[in-house]
């Protein structure tokens, strides 16, 4: 996770968020981009996001129809047609059947094509199309191709962004490669949980804005550790669900565990792991590097992640271990240190080997190794193994240039674009106005690309109650829009930013995202009956989609117990009753609906409503105890 840091960058308030979007939505929908299109694009462009990189325009159009099929020979281009006709039917364009052989007037044609992988620099429908890219014809027929399926993949995505805006399409040609192989989304599932309805929403749009990795820093419940699962875990039926869709849409998930700082989620209950200072004090958020226990643990952990997780990279974070204190205070890591490398090793030598043994774990198991940068601070001897990706979100006193002229895969991570809650929220609007791109890391913009992988945003739960999870998705979908552009093709390719956003409106969101803000029932007044336990309450709901609930004593809030990042965590803590406060996020709950009912869910804890044997509200994970089925009465 992400803490003090950050505090001196400047703080932008949830209304601006708010407001932010209801702008966007306001604004005009274009049909096509005429002179103030994307950069090298002719008259009447299509509108997609990421922009088209060019369009060669020619006489007629495309209609979809009826009649329309998907022709795909061979395997390859069969999975991308289903998972198309999958997509035009959530989209309600209809049922659109899959066949192979000849096209005719209508139909849309899917071809893999692995000779066109070779990049070049000829005339349009000419150029390699790498391991992404695509070109896409229009007229009588449509028709996409990939050198690979994942680029015929995301031809796929344009059609979806082109038929969301009508059933014509202007005839023409366009070839569209990415200029960056990763782009990509973080989020910091840690210690609050996420709903995996939310994950979904976001691996749809992901892929639908041809962002194809997504960071997830969470923890899966474990059966090797079972002290470990402290509230906020997945099961692993849930990850192995939202991994395949994740392969489903090219969308490549990578699971951290932040290491050997911020370990507290997995170690507040192994005392003997713990980092011990020099008067005798363990520390829950740290890992002692100096114990083989501790190396073993950690790796035992990554062992049961691959259960679930099939990427072919392991981020161990390594940020922040020294966080509010200082090697000075643990004797045992420079002694450690010495004892291996020598007299005149550091302790920053201890740290660096630790992510080394995990790297050539992970080697041996088959995966890359990705950690944050603000560990790297040059007080060592010994340097991180090479092919190490760095994700650089921190200005310290090693710089990117460095770092990629040591030969280190650079990832741009920078603050500049995190969104965190209650707290520093990307500025948007200000980094396309500045034509930012994955060169500008904080503290430093590099000359070209070189050696850069591309870029992220990244979510952060800081203050674990300063917005819920739909808050959030208001302001991470233009973040979202934004590091697509930046990442695909020209980061500037509207004349405003207010042009930009109307691409947003004008392709909407990606087939199969589901509304997470309605809410099931109609204000008003409802008796809630669960087994002997009755509670009548006014049912309203907030501005961002959840309902709070009234009663005569006030409203239903989650309080007591130990608070995580400003959140109740602990579950079997009361649900009790509080002075109605609409900015309280704690009184906010979703009505989750059930065959008899709903199941109450606080909307930050993302426990559900309890009742115990003598008629008490708690919160628990549903799958420590059965959550309360209520039967609602209006009136």
């Amino acid at each position: 996770m992400r803490t003090d840091a950050r505090s001196t960058y400047p703080r932008r308030s949830r209304l601006v968020g708010v407001v932010a979007a209801l702008l966007l939505l306001a604004a005009p929908v274009p049909a096509a981009r005429a002179a103030g299109g994307a950069e090298g694009a002719g008259p009447a462009t299509p509108v997609t996001v990421p922009a088209l990189s060019e369009w060669a325009p020619e006489s007629g159009q495309y209609v979809y129809g009826r009649g329309t099929r998907l022709v795909a020979d061979g395997r390859a281009e069969r999975r991308v047609a289903d998972t198309l006709a999958d997509d035009l039917r959530a989209a309600g364009h209809g049922s659109v059947p899959v066949v192979s052989g000849g096209a005719r007037t209508g139909d849309i044609v899917v071809d893999v094509a692995p000779k066109r992988a070779a990049l070049g620099k000829e005339g349009l429908g000419k150029e390699g199309l790498g391991k992404e890219g695509y070109e896409l014809r229009a007229g009588k027929r449509l028709s996409v191709t990939g050198a690979t399926e994942t680029g015929a993949f995301y031809g796929t995505r344009t059609i979806l962004q082109l038929l969301a805006q009508g059933d014509r399409l202007p005839a023409g040609r366009t070839v569209d490669v990415p200029q960056y192989e990763e782009r990509g989304v973080g989020v910091c599932a840690c210690y609050i949980h996420i709903t995996t309805d939310w994950l979904e929403n976001l691996v749809r749009d992901m892929a639908y804005n041809k962002l194809n990795q997504l960071l997830l820093e969470l923890k899966v419940k474990s059966d090797a550790h079972p002290e470990a699962n402290t509230w906020g875990y997945y099961t692993k039926d849930e990850i192995r669900r939202l991994v395949a869709l994740g392969e489903k849409y090219h969308v490549t998930i990578i699971p951290e565990i932040n290491s050997p700082g911020h370990m507290d989620p997995w170690i507040e209950n192994r005392p003997d792991l713990q980092l011990t200072d020099s008067d005798g004090n363990k520390q829950p958020s740290r890992l002692d590097i100096t114990r083989p226990e501790a190396f073993a643990y950690y790796t035992s952990l990554m062992d049961e992640y691959a259960e679930v997780f099939r990427a072919d990279s392991w981020h161990m974070g390594a940020d922040e271990y020294m966080l509010g204190s200082d090697f000075a205070k643990y004797p045992q890591v420079l002694e450690y240190a010495r004892a291996k490398f020598g007299a005149n090793a550091t302790p920053q030598d201890a740290f660096i080997d630790f992510v080394n043994r995990v790297h050539t774990y992970a080697a041996g198991k088959g995966k890359k190794l990705r950690i944050w940068n603000d560990g790297l601070t040059g007080a060592n001897t010994v340097p991180v193994t090479a092919g190490t990706t760095v994700e650089h979100w921190l200005n310290v006193a090693t710089k990117p240039s460095q770092l990629r002229a040591q030969g280190y895969p650079l990832m741009n991570a920078a603050y500049a674009l995190y969104l965190v809650r209650g707290g520093f929220h990307s500025d948007t609007k200000g980094l396309y106005d500045q034509s930012w791109d994955p060169r500008s890391f904080e503290g430093e913009k590099l000359a070209s690309r070189e050696g850069i992988t591309g870029a992220k945003i990244s979510l952060w739960p800081d203050n674990g109650r300063g917005e819920t999870e739909n808050e959030v998705a208001v302001d991470t979908d233009p973040a979202l829009r934004h590091v697509a552009q930046a990442t695909w093709g020209s980061p500037h390719p509207d004349a405003t930013y207010a042009q930009f956003t109307a691409r947003a409106v004008a392709v909407g969101h990606a087939p199969g995202w589901r509304d997470l803000t309605r809410v099931p029932v109609a204000d008003g007044t409802y008796t809630f009956r669960a087994g002997t336990a009755t509670v009548t309450a006014e049912v309203k709901r907030t501005q961002d989609g959840y309902v709070s609930l009234r009663t005569a004593n006030g409203c239903l809030e989650v309080r007591g117990g130990k608070l995580t990042l400003n959140v109740p965590l602990q579950p079997g803590a009361e649900v009790s009753r509080g002075t109605c406060d609409p900015a309280n996020t704690l009184q906010r709950w979703q009505l989750a609906p059930e065959q008899d009912g709903y199941r109450l869910v606080n909307a930050i804890t993302q426990m559900a409503v309890h009742v115990t044997d003598d008629g008490r509200l708690v919160q628990y994970p549903p799958d420590q105890q059965s959550p309360a089925v209520w039967q609602l009465t209006a009136g």
